[in-house]
């Protein structure tokens, strides 16, 4: 992905029918004695029924759990957007340019999903403009999904299984050096160049996590949300509230003061698979009463610079904590106990940013 530069066998109907010749034959005997006597007509042999073949049940379920994926990813990073674009200011030193699209290819995806990527999604061996951030210079460029990269700054940009990572390698010095840059798309079969400018955004990459536990995690430089934390989110704010949050811990520096950067990422990464291993682990630290109302604060300052309604968090933690006691070892209320005094700290936060909004102050901490 990069925000942060962060086919299979077609199912058939088998079609040949195969003909076969009825002739009609009447057989007559030309003997007068006995009397002649008709023979009956052959009975017509119908064709055979077409056998459709079998069904790729395990293909099917690999599309349709890419498809899923796909949908919860695009809603991640839709509300993760604005958040990263808007907050700059308040991200401090976790700031840098970025292009303000994703590409991926059919390989960004592990080999088992890798013809479902092409089939699904209409990736194949040129990486292809997935997504567009909101507010950033390559939407105000006009990059556009479906685009597909051909080259940077005249550079020509690579193809295949490791595309992604040459293109990384590719991109990086420019994006370091420069405020803009020059990119070749293409689009509906033909070349276009286009220049795009670079977006300081927060630099953060934003990860998807494969499985139904109510979680979300940061280690410092990723922040994850899990699909059981996505559905817990009713809405666009209430997710607003989860990456904000966790995107603070960042910034504040929780995790390296915590000593719990490499025990997280090892966390994220493991149930960034398609596949997570589920056995068991040792259960992460907890973080600390102060840690987790000063990451309220700051979070809820980020998302509303984002242009999130903030009013609704306290209502949202309390339902998050009541539907998801804190027993089960790594889940969101386990490592962030949601305690009396942490609503209350939320409400009065909340209050002063609707105050601010209200009398046309910044919105800062």
């Amino acid at each position: 992905m990069f925000y942060s530069f962060g086919t299979p066998r077609r199912l058939r109907l088998c079609s040949t029918v195969l003909a076969v010749a009825l002739p009609l034959a009447l057989l007559l005997s030309a003997c007068e004695t006995p009397p002649v006597r008709e023979t009956p007509l052959a009975a017509p042999v119908a064709p055979p029924t077409p056998v459709p073949a079998p069904l790729d049940t395990s293909q099917l379920n690999r599309e349709a759990a890419l498809r899923d994926m796909v949908v919860l990813q695009d809603r991640l990073y839709r509300v993760a957007a604005p958040i990263l674009v808007s907050n700059p200011a308040l991200c401090r030193s976790n700031t840098r340019n970025q292009l303000g699209f994703m590409a991926k290819n059919k390989y960004s995806y592990s080999s088992e999903y890798a013809n479902s990527a092409q089939k699904v999604l209409g990736l194949d061996e040129q990486l292809q403009v997935t997504s567009v951030m909101t507010g950033s210079g390559a939407a105000t460029a006009g990059v556009r999904s479906g685009d597909k990269l051909v080259a940077v700054n005249d550079t020509p940009l690579p193809q295949g299984p490791n595309a992604e990572h040459q293109a990384h390698l590719i991109l990086a010095p420019a994006i370091g050096e420069h405020m803009s840059i020059n990119l070749t798309l293409n689009r509906g079969g033909a070349d276009m160049a286009l220049k795009v400018p670079l977006t300081r955004a927060c630099a953060f990459l934003v990860v998807l996590g494969n499985t139904e536990q109510v979680a979300a995690y940061a280690d410092g430089v990723q922040v994850m949300v899990t699909r059981g934390m996505l559905s817990a989110a009713k809405s666009d704010d209430e997710l607003a509230f989860v990456l904000a949050t966790e995107m603070a811990h960042n910034v504040l520096g929780h995790v390296k003061k915590q000593r719990t950067g490499a025990s997280i990422a090892a966390k994220i990464d493991n149930l960034a698979r398609i596949h997570p291993d589920n056995d068991q682990h040792a259960p992460l630290k907890a973080s600390t009463p102060e840690f987790d109302i000063a990451a309220d604060k700051l979070g809820l300052y980020m998302a509303a610079r984002a242009g999130f309604a903030v009013e609704g968090a306290s209502a949202f933690w309390s339902r998050l904590a009541s539907a998801n006691p804190p027993g089960v070892a790594d889940s969101y209320t386990a490592l962030h106990p949601v305690t009396a005094n942490r609503l209350t700290a939320i409400a009065k936060v909340s209050n002063e940013i609707k105050a601010k909004q209200a009398a046309r102050k910044p919105l800062t901490p």
